[in-house]
């Protein structure tokens, strides 16, 4: 397993839903011994950051009841992009991919990626780094 305490240095100041609110909120969807690490709310949909995986919580219909939870492991991230907004309406966009195969190092992979978007004043930045050194050092483990 990574050790991603670096979400907790680098994430601090870029939490928009406090670690008490998700955990009140969204604490049934944790596994024993897993705790949120940080979250963030965009417009209806929240993604939450555990110290094991990331719960993307979509809010879908018009009231906002159905309700579609995903998840994405933190060890089977292997490559992050970050793009910042312009000029005009452009958001900041986060991309990652990651295996969705149940074996990293099988002879066949799947893989699949998933896009944040955030606020075109929102900095990513810190969120990229910390997503970005769990890549790196994911793929160093895969391949070592």
């Amino acid at each position: 397993m990574i050790s991603l305490g670096i979400f907790s240095g680098l994430l601090g100041n870029l939490s928009e839903v406090s670690v008490e609110e998700l955990s009140a909120q969204y604490g049934s969807y944790l596994m024993s011994n897993e705790t949120i690490t940080t979250g963030f709310k965009l417009v209806r949909d929240t993604f939450v950051v555990t110290d094991e995986r990331i719960i993307i919580i979509d809010h879908q219909g018009v009231t906002g009841k159905k309700t579609k939870v995903s998840t994405i492991d933190l060890d089977s991230i292997y490559e992050v992009s970050m793009e910042t907004g312009g000029t005009g309406f452009d958001d900041s966009e986060l991309t990652i991919h990651y295996i969705t195969s149940p074996y990293y190092r099988a002879n066949t992979i799947s893989t699949a990626t998933y896009r944040f978007e955030f606020k075109k004043k929102f900095n990513i930045q810190s969120f990229y780094v910390a997503l970005q050194t769990a890549a790196t050092q994911n793929r160093k483990r895969i391949n070592g």
